[in-house]
Protein backbone atom coordinates (compact mmCIF):
# COMPACT_ATOMS: atom_id res chain seq x y z
CA UNK A 1 0.00 0.00 0.00
CA UNK A 2 1.18 3.44 -0.93
CA UNK A 3 1.43 6.27 1.81
CA UNK A 4 -1.25 8.03 0.07
CA UNK A 5 -2.94 5.16 0.08
CA UNK A 6 -2.79 4.41 3.79
CA UNK A 7 -3.60 7.79 4.40
CA UNK A 8 -6.54 7.56 2.36
CA UNK A 9 -7.61 4.42 4.64
CA UNK A 10 -7.06 6.91 7.36
CA UNK A 11 -8.80 9.24 6.53
CA UNK A 12 -11.65 7.08 5.46
CA UNK A 13 -12.24 4.99 9.03
CA UNK A 14 -11.87 8.63 10.99
CA UNK A 15 -14.81 10.01 9.23
CA UNK A 16 -17.04 6.67 8.56
CA UNK A 17 -19.73 8.04 10.77
CA UNK A 18 -19.84 11.77 9.06
CA UNK A 19 -21.44 12.54 5.68
CA UNK A 20 -19.78 14.68 3.35
CA UNK A 21 -18.95 17.36 2.05
CA UNK A 22 -16.59 17.79 4.70
CA UNK A 23 -13.33 19.12 5.85
CA UNK A 24 -10.15 17.62 8.11
CA UNK A 25 -6.58 18.75 9.21
CA UNK A 26 -4.27 16.15 9.77
CA UNK A 27 -3.15 16.63 12.78
CA UNK A 28 -0.03 14.52 12.50
CA UNK A 29 0.85 16.44 9.19
CA UNK A 30 0.20 19.69 10.84
CA UNK A 31 2.83 19.27 13.27
CA UNK A 32 5.14 18.13 10.85
CA UNK A 33 4.89 20.61 8.96
CA UNK A 34 4.89 23.48 11.64
CA UNK A 35 8.34 21.50 13.30
CA UNK A 36 9.75 22.04 9.38
CA UNK A 37 8.82 25.84 9.60
CA UNK A 38 10.89 26.23 13.06
CA UNK A 39 13.73 24.38 11.40
CA UNK A 40 13.77 26.18 8.70
CA UNK A 41 13.33 29.95 10.26
CA UNK A 42 16.56 28.80 12.72
CA UNK A 43 15.66 30.26 15.97
CA UNK A 44 13.61 33.43 14.59
CA UNK A 45 10.00 33.81 15.54
CA UNK A 46 7.23 32.77 12.71
CA UNK A 47 4.26 35.00 12.80
CA UNK A 48 1.41 32.80 11.66
CA UNK A 49 -0.66 34.45 8.62
CA UNK A 50 -4.02 33.87 9.89
CA UNK A 51 -5.46 33.98 6.41
CA UNK A 52 -3.86 30.86 5.73
CA UNK A 53 -5.48 29.27 9.12
CA UNK A 54 -8.58 30.99 9.21
CA UNK A 55 -9.50 28.94 12.60
CA UNK A 56 -8.91 29.67 15.88
CA UNK A 57 -8.41 26.38 17.45
CA UNK A 58 -5.47 25.71 14.76
CA UNK A 59 -3.98 29.46 15.54
CA UNK A 60 -4.35 28.72 19.45
CA UNK A 61 -2.49 25.23 18.65
CA UNK A 62 0.62 26.05 16.59
CA UNK A 63 1.23 29.20 18.84
CA UNK A 64 0.99 27.20 21.77
CA UNK A 65 4.62 25.83 20.40
CA UNK A 66 8.19 26.80 20.54
CA UNK A 67 8.98 28.52 17.69
CA UNK A 68 5.83 30.78 16.96
CA UNK A 69 4.97 34.45 18.24
CA UNK A 70 2.35 36.49 17.05
CA UNK A 71 -0.29 36.57 14.24
CA UNK A 72 -0.10 38.37 10.81
CA UNK A 73 -3.65 39.65 10.38
CA UNK A 74 -5.71 40.32 7.14
CA UNK A 75 -8.58 42.57 7.98
CA UNK A 76 -8.79 45.07 10.72
CA UNK A 77 -12.26 43.83 12.00
CA UNK A 78 -10.44 40.31 12.22
CA UNK A 79 -7.21 41.87 14.37
CA UNK A 80 -9.56 43.84 16.79
CA UNK A 81 -11.64 40.36 16.77
CA UNK A 82 -8.83 38.47 17.40
CA UNK A 83 -7.29 40.38 20.04
CA UNK A 84 -10.97 40.29 21.98
CA UNK A 85 -10.58 36.50 22.37
CA UNK A 86 -6.63 36.81 23.75
CA UNK A 87 -4.24 37.40 20.95
CA UNK A 88 -2.25 40.03 22.34
CA UNK A 89 0.34 40.76 19.17
CA UNK A 90 -1.32 41.12 15.73
CA UNK A 91 0.03 42.36 12.79
CA UNK A 92 -2.54 43.55 10.39
CA UNK A 93 -0.86 43.01 7.22
CA UNK A 94 -2.47 45.13 4.85
CA UNK A 95 -3.69 49.03 4.97
CA UNK A 96 -7.52 48.95 5.95
CA UNK A 97 -10.06 51.61 5.19
CA UNK A 98 -12.50 50.26 8.14
CA UNK A 99 -13.51 53.47 10.01
CA UNK A 100 -15.79 51.76 11.98
CA UNK A 101 -12.94 49.60 13.35
CA UNK A 102 -10.06 52.55 13.39
CA UNK A 103 -12.82 54.22 15.98
CA UNK A 104 -12.93 51.32 17.87
CA UNK A 105 -8.78 50.78 17.98
CA UNK A 106 -8.73 54.10 19.21
CA UNK A 107 -11.22 54.05 21.94
CA UNK A 108 -9.87 50.69 23.22
CA UNK A 109 -6.86 50.65 25.32
CA UNK A 110 -6.23 46.57 25.33
CA UNK A 111 -6.95 46.93 21.65
CA UNK A 112 -4.32 49.74 20.78
CA UNK A 113 -1.71 47.93 22.62
CA UNK A 114 -2.62 44.44 20.73
CA UNK A 115 -2.95 45.06 17.00
CA UNK A 116 -0.34 46.91 14.91
CA UNK A 117 -1.70 48.33 11.49
CA UNK A 118 -0.06 48.74 8.41
CA UNK A 119 0.24 52.06 6.70
CA UNK A 120 2.21 53.28 3.07
CA UNK A 121 1.05 56.43 2.24
CA UNK A 122 0.27 59.29 4.77
CA UNK A 123 -3.39 59.42 3.49
CA UNK A 124 -3.85 56.21 5.47
CA UNK A 125 -2.63 58.09 8.23
CA UNK A 126 -5.11 61.04 7.62
CA UNK A 127 -8.28 58.40 6.64
CA UNK A 128 -7.47 56.71 10.72
CA UNK A 129 -7.47 60.30 12.18
CA UNK A 130 -10.72 61.09 10.65
CA UNK A 131 -12.02 57.93 11.81
CA UNK A 132 -10.84 58.28 15.60
CA UNK A 133 -14.39 59.55 17.02
CA UNK A 134 -12.79 60.88 19.81
CA UNK A 135 -10.24 58.24 20.52
CA UNK A 136 -6.64 59.37 21.80
CA UNK A 137 -5.08 55.65 21.69
CA UNK A 138 -1.56 55.88 20.17
CA UNK A 139 -2.09 53.66 17.42
CA UNK A 140 0.71 51.59 16.48
CA UNK A 141 2.09 51.50 12.97
CA UNK A 142 4.13 48.88 10.63
CA UNK A 143 5.58 50.32 7.28
CA UNK A 144 5.33 48.14 4.44
CA UNK A 145 8.46 47.69 1.60
CA UNK A 146 7.58 46.67 -1.70
CA UNK A 147 9.68 44.23 -2.21
CA UNK A 148 9.57 43.95 -6.37
CA UNK A 149 12.99 43.23 -8.40
CA UNK A 150 12.93 45.82 -10.88
CA UNK A 151 14.89 45.48 -13.79
CA UNK A 152 16.42 47.30 -16.99
CA UNK A 153 16.03 50.49 -15.50
CA UNK A 154 12.62 49.70 -13.70
CA UNK A 155 11.12 48.88 -17.20
CA UNK A 156 10.71 45.00 -15.84
CA UNK A 157 8.88 44.51 -12.60
CA UNK A 158 8.49 40.92 -10.52
CA UNK A 159 6.63 40.48 -7.77
CA UNK A 160 3.19 42.01 -6.19
CA UNK A 161 1.86 45.60 -6.52
CA UNK A 162 1.77 46.29 -3.04
CA UNK A 163 3.59 49.09 -1.11
CA UNK A 164 4.87 52.38 -3.35
CA UNK A 165 7.99 52.04 -1.08
CA UNK A 166 10.79 51.15 -2.38
CA UNK A 167 13.90 52.86 -1.87
CA UNK A 168 15.09 53.33 1.83
CA UNK A 169 14.74 56.99 1.15
CA UNK A 170 10.81 56.54 0.53
CA UNK A 171 10.51 54.36 3.69
CA UNK A 172 12.43 56.74 5.92
CA UNK A 173 10.22 59.35 4.44
CA UNK A 174 7.16 57.78 5.52
CA UNK A 175 8.82 56.91 9.32
CA UNK A 176 9.00 60.22 9.16
CA UNK A 177 5.45 61.39 8.32
CA UNK A 178 4.20 59.32 11.12
CA UNK A 179 6.20 60.64 13.70
CA UNK A 180 5.41 64.11 13.29
CA UNK A 181 1.62 63.19 13.26
CA UNK A 182 0.86 62.81 17.37
CA UNK A 183 -1.21 59.68 18.01
CA UNK A 184 0.85 57.35 16.00
CA UNK A 185 3.86 55.47 16.54
CA UNK A 186 6.21 53.12 14.04
CA UNK A 187 6.76 49.89 16.05
CA UNK A 188 7.91 47.50 12.54
CA UNK A 189 8.64 47.14 8.90
CA UNK A 190 7.33 44.69 7.01
CA UNK A 191 8.44 43.21 3.65
CA UNK A 192 6.72 40.35 2.18
CA UNK A 193 8.74 38.90 -0.87
CA UNK A 194 6.13 37.08 -2.77
CA UNK A 195 7.65 36.27 -5.74
CA UNK A 196 9.93 34.24 -4.03
CA UNK A 197 8.18 32.66 -1.14
CA UNK A 198 5.11 32.66 -3.29
CA UNK A 199 5.99 31.26 -6.52
CA UNK A 200 7.35 27.47 -7.03
CA UNK A 201 10.41 26.74 -8.64
CA UNK A 202 10.18 22.99 -9.43
CA UNK A 203 7.24 22.82 -11.52
CA UNK A 204 6.48 19.11 -13.39
CA UNK A 205 7.26 18.45 -16.88
CA UNK A 206 8.36 22.56 -17.02
CA UNK A 207 12.29 22.40 -16.79
CA UNK A 208 13.11 25.12 -18.49
CA UNK A 209 10.38 27.34 -16.58
CA UNK A 210 11.40 25.86 -13.71
CA UNK A 211 15.17 27.00 -14.18
CA UNK A 212 13.82 30.45 -14.91
CA UNK A 213 12.00 30.88 -11.50
CA UNK A 214 15.39 29.88 -9.98
CA UNK A 215 17.54 32.31 -11.81
CA UNK A 216 14.76 35.31 -11.15
CA UNK A 217 14.94 34.17 -7.15
CA UNK A 218 18.30 34.01 -6.32
CA UNK A 219 18.75 37.38 -7.99
CA UNK A 220 15.76 38.94 -5.93
CA UNK A 221 16.58 37.34 -2.99
CA UNK A 222 20.23 39.21 -3.42
CA UNK A 223 18.73 42.53 -4.57
CA UNK A 224 16.19 42.24 -1.51
CA UNK A 225 18.43 41.62 1.52
CA UNK A 226 21.08 44.00 0.47
CA UNK A 227 18.03 47.21 -0.13
CA UNK A 228 16.05 45.40 3.36
CA UNK A 229 19.22 45.84 5.24
CA UNK A 230 19.61 49.62 3.94
CA UNK A 231 15.79 50.38 4.87
CA UNK A 232 16.19 48.98 8.26
CA UNK A 233 19.10 51.20 8.77
CA UNK A 234 17.50 54.54 7.58
CA UNK A 235 14.44 53.71 9.64
CA UNK A 236 16.54 53.15 12.53
CA UNK A 237 17.94 56.30 11.64
CA UNK A 238 14.16 57.70 12.21
CA UNK A 239 12.84 55.15 14.87
CA UNK A 240 15.73 53.88 17.33
CA UNK A 241 13.15 51.85 19.61
CA UNK A 242 11.76 49.52 16.17
CA UNK A 243 10.13 45.96 17.49
CA UNK A 244 10.30 44.09 14.62
CA UNK A 245 11.23 43.47 11.15
CA UNK A 246 9.06 40.94 9.47
CA UNK A 247 10.06 39.39 6.46
CA UNK A 248 9.54 35.86 4.05
CA UNK A 249 6.58 33.55 3.48
CA UNK A 250 6.68 29.31 3.72
CA UNK A 251 8.71 29.38 0.51
CA UNK A 252 11.33 31.91 1.61
CA UNK A 253 11.71 31.10 5.75
CA UNK A 254 15.48 29.46 5.28
CA UNK A 255 16.51 32.44 2.94
CA UNK A 256 14.79 35.25 5.10
CA UNK A 257 15.51 34.25 8.48
CA UNK A 258 19.45 34.40 7.41
CA UNK A 259 19.14 37.99 6.97
CA UNK A 260 20.63 39.77 10.07
CA UNK A 261 17.68 42.73 9.54
CA UNK A 262 14.64 40.19 9.69
CA UNK A 263 14.18 39.65 13.38
CA UNK A 264 10.90 37.69 12.30
CA UNK A 265 9.60 35.40 9.55
CA UNK A 266 5.99 35.30 8.32
CA UNK A 267 4.53 32.20 7.44
CA UNK A 268 0.69 30.01 6.96
CA UNK A 269 0.07 28.03 3.80
CA UNK A 270 2.92 25.68 5.17
CA UNK A 271 1.05 24.34 8.23
CA UNK A 272 -1.84 23.18 5.47
CA UNK A 273 0.77 22.55 2.65
CA UNK A 274 -2.18 22.68 -0.03
CA UNK A 275 -1.39 22.14 -3.91
CA UNK A 276 0.41 25.56 -4.98
CA UNK A 277 3.41 24.62 -2.08
CA UNK A 278 3.71 21.33 -4.18
CA UNK A 279 6.52 22.67 -6.32
CA UNK A 280 9.74 23.74 -4.44
CA UNK A 281 13.17 22.57 -4.19
CA UNK A 282 13.28 24.68 -0.64
CA UNK A 283 10.93 22.37 1.51
CA UNK A 284 9.00 19.48 0.87
CA UNK A 285 5.46 19.58 2.81
CA UNK A 286 2.58 17.25 3.94
CA UNK A 287 -0.96 17.61 3.22
CA UNK A 288 -2.80 18.78 6.06
CA UNK A 289 -6.14 20.57 4.58
CA UNK A 290 -8.52 18.34 2.75
CA UNK A 291 -11.61 18.14 2.03
CA UNK A 292 -14.05 15.40 1.05
CA UNK A 293 -16.77 15.08 -1.82
CA UNK A 294 -19.20 12.10 -1.55
CA UNK A 295 -20.05 9.89 -4.89
CA UNK A 296 -23.80 10.43 -5.84
CA UNK A 297 -23.79 8.71 -9.62
CA UNK A 298 -21.64 6.20 -11.16
CA UNK A 299 -22.57 7.68 -14.66
CA UNK A 300 -20.69 4.74 -16.51
CA UNK A 301 -17.54 3.13 -16.90
CA UNK A 302 -14.40 4.81 -15.38
CA UNK A 303 -16.57 8.21 -14.30
CA UNK A 304 -18.24 8.86 -10.85
CA UNK A 305 -19.97 12.08 -10.41
CA UNK A 306 -19.90 13.74 -6.49
CA UNK A 307 -21.41 16.58 -4.93
CA UNK A 308 -20.35 20.37 -5.49
CA UNK A 309 -16.35 20.74 -5.74
CA UNK A 310 -16.21 24.01 -7.67
CA UNK A 311 -13.82 25.55 -5.18
CA UNK A 312 -11.39 27.73 -7.23
CA UNK A 313 -8.73 30.24 -5.40
CA UNK A 314 -7.87 33.94 -5.37
CA UNK A 315 -5.36 35.23 -8.21
CA UNK A 316 -5.14 34.74 -11.66
CA UNK A 317 -7.73 32.20 -13.04
CA UNK A 318 -5.92 29.42 -14.51
CA UNK A 319 -6.05 25.50 -13.94
CA UNK A 320 -3.60 25.61 -11.24
CA UNK A 321 -6.33 27.99 -8.96
CA UNK A 322 -8.45 24.41 -8.81
CA UNK A 323 -8.82 21.80 -6.08
CA UNK A 324 -7.21 18.69 -7.11
CA UNK A 325 -8.75 14.93 -6.25
CA UNK A 326 -6.25 13.72 -4.27
CA UNK A 327 -7.57 10.40 -2.77
CA UNK A 328 -7.74 7.76 -4.68
CA UNK A 329 -4.94 8.38 -6.60
CA UNK A 330 -5.27 7.95 -10.14
CA UNK A 331 -8.91 10.56 -10.59
CA UNK A 332 -8.66 13.43 -12.60
CA UNK A 333 -11.76 16.49 -13.70
CA UNK A 334 -13.84 15.91 -17.37
CA UNK A 335 -11.90 19.19 -19.30
CA UNK A 336 -15.33 20.02 -20.61
CA UNK A 337 -16.83 20.28 -17.08
CA UNK A 338 -14.18 20.52 -14.63
CA UNK A 339 -15.19 21.22 -11.13
CA UNK A 340 -18.65 22.25 -10.70
CA UNK A 341 -21.17 24.55 -8.58
CA UNK A 342 -23.17 21.43 -7.63
CA UNK A 343 -21.71 18.52 -8.87
CA UNK A 344 -18.34 17.20 -10.27
CA UNK A 345 -17.88 14.61 -12.89
CA UNK A 346 -14.62 12.29 -12.10
CA UNK A 347 -12.40 10.18 -14.40
CA UNK A 348 -10.36 7.09 -14.20
CA UNK A 349 -10.14 3.86 -13.56
CA UNK A 350 -9.97 3.94 -9.59
CA UNK A 351 -13.76 5.42 -10.29
CA UNK A 352 -15.03 1.73 -11.07
CA UNK A 353 -14.23 0.74 -7.37
CA UNK A 354 -16.08 3.98 -5.96
CA UNK A 355 -19.88 3.18 -4.49
CA UNK A 356 -22.28 5.93 -3.91
CA UNK A 357 -21.84 7.17 -0.65
CA UNK A 358 -18.36 6.77 -0.93
CA UNK A 359 -15.81 9.74 -0.06
CA UNK A 360 -12.97 11.75 -2.58
CA UNK A 361 -10.40 13.34 -0.87
CA UNK A 362 -9.67 17.00 -2.75
CA UNK A 363 -6.72 19.16 -1.97
CA UNK A 364 -7.44 23.30 -2.30
CA UNK A 365 -5.03 25.31 -4.65
CA UNK A 366 -4.44 28.00 -1.64
CA UNK A 367 -4.28 27.28 2.31
CA UNK A 368 -7.33 28.97 4.45
CA UNK A 369 -9.76 29.84 1.34
CA UNK A 370 -10.98 25.77 2.09
CA UNK A 371 -12.35 27.73 5.67
CA UNK A 372 -14.60 29.45 3.22
CA UNK A 373 -16.52 26.82 2.68
CA UNK A 374 -17.35 24.93 5.43
CA UNK A 375 -18.42 25.99 9.48
CA UNK A 376 -16.08 23.25 11.05
CA UNK A 377 -12.60 21.24 10.97
CA UNK A 378 -12.38 17.65 11.57
CA UNK A 379 -8.90 17.03 13.62
CA UNK A 380 -7.79 14.24 12.94
CA UNK A 381 -5.11 12.34 14.77
CA UNK A 382 -3.99 8.73 13.78
CA UNK A 383 -7.68 6.80 12.52
CA UNK A 384 -9.47 8.99 15.00
CA UNK A 385 -11.42 12.44 15.14
CA UNK A 386 -9.99 13.98 17.84
CA UNK A 387 -12.17 17.25 17.91
CA UNK A 388 -14.15 19.39 15.52
CA UNK A 389 -13.79 22.83 15.76
CA UNK A 390 -14.83 26.05 13.59
CA UNK A 391 -13.72 28.11 10.86
CA UNK A 392 -13.83 31.14 10.98
CA UNK A 393 -17.37 31.12 8.95
CA UNK A 394 -18.18 28.68 11.55
CA UNK A 395 -17.89 31.28 14.44
CA UNK A 396 -20.03 33.74 12.06
CA UNK A 397 -17.44 35.85 10.25
CA UNK A 398 -16.27 36.10 6.75
CA UNK A 399 -14.39 38.86 6.78
CA UNK A 400 -13.35 39.13 3.47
Amino acid sequence: MTARAADRARYDRATAHLDAPLAIVDLDAFDANADDLVRRAAGKPIRVASKSVRCRALLERVLDRDGFAGVMAFTLAESLWLARSGFDDILLAYPSADRASYAELAADPKLAAAVTVMVDDPEQLRLIDEARDGGREVIRVCLELDTSLRLFGGRVRVGARRSPLHSPAQVADMARAVARRPGFKVVGIMAYEGHVAGVGDSVAGQPLRSRAVRLMQATARRELAERRGAVVRAVRAVVPDLEFVNGGGTGSVQHTAAEDAVTEIGAGSGLYVPRLFDNYTSFTGRPAALFALPVVRRPGVGVVTVLGGGYPASGAAGPDRLPVPHLPEGLRYDPQEGPGEVQTPLLGSPADDLLIGDKVWFRHAKAGELCERFDVLHLVAGETVTATVPTYRGEGHTFL
